[in-house]
This record gives structure tokens, sequence and C-alpha cells, in this order.
């Protein structure tokens, strides 16, 4: 085993499969033809200004069985939203409408 600039076995990168091998396999080839749907702010659609904390149904739609809230890139809503939901959330749980775990 020799040593050189590259690591211990003389190969690039951080380990792992990388450059021709894993392009053969066909690991991003497949990603390239999926079609996403654009995620859209449904509070933005609907020009919703303050998200109430005690609209209970609204709430529950954004927090899954783990009882944790949805992050943006999945839920889809705007950055200004994302920090309304939240905070109505949190309100929510703190007055008991909203519950904390999921038991």
């Amino acid at each position: 085993m020799t040593m050189d600039k590259r690591g211990p076995r003389g190969q690039g990168g951080r380990g792992g499969r990388g450059g021709k091998a894993a392009a053969k396999k066909g690991g991003r080839a497949k990603s390239r033809f999926l079609f996403r749907r654009r995620k859209f702010c449904k509070f933005c659609e609907e020009k919703v200004e303050y998200i109430d904390y005690k609209d209970v149904r609204l709430l529950q739609g954004f927090i899954p069985e783990r009882s944790k809230i949805l992050p943006r890139r999945i839920s889809g809503t705007c950055s200004t939203h994302q920090r309304g939901l939240m905070k109505a959330i949190k309100r929510a749980r703190n007055i008991a409408l909203v519950s904390f775990t999921s038991e």
C-alpha cells in the first residue's frame, strides 16, 4: 500500500463511490427523468397575513404523527409564512390546543 497526496488508497475525494463507477451504475441518471411539481405557498395563494394559533385544524396539517413541525422543503410554504406557522404552532402547544407529542 503506497501513500501519496490523495490518501492511503490513492483515491481522490472523501470516499464512497465516485467518478465513473457511480455514473455507470446510473446513480444520478435516473433522477433527471423524475418530474416534481413545483411547491407553492398555500398561505400566499390565499393571501393570508396572520396565521391564527386558535385554528387547530389548519395547524394539524403541518404536524405529522411524530409531532414535529414540517420543514419548508416538504410543506412548500414561503419563509415568512413558515416563521408565522412555527410561532402559531408553538403558541397552540403552550395553551394545550395542540399536543407536544404523538401520544
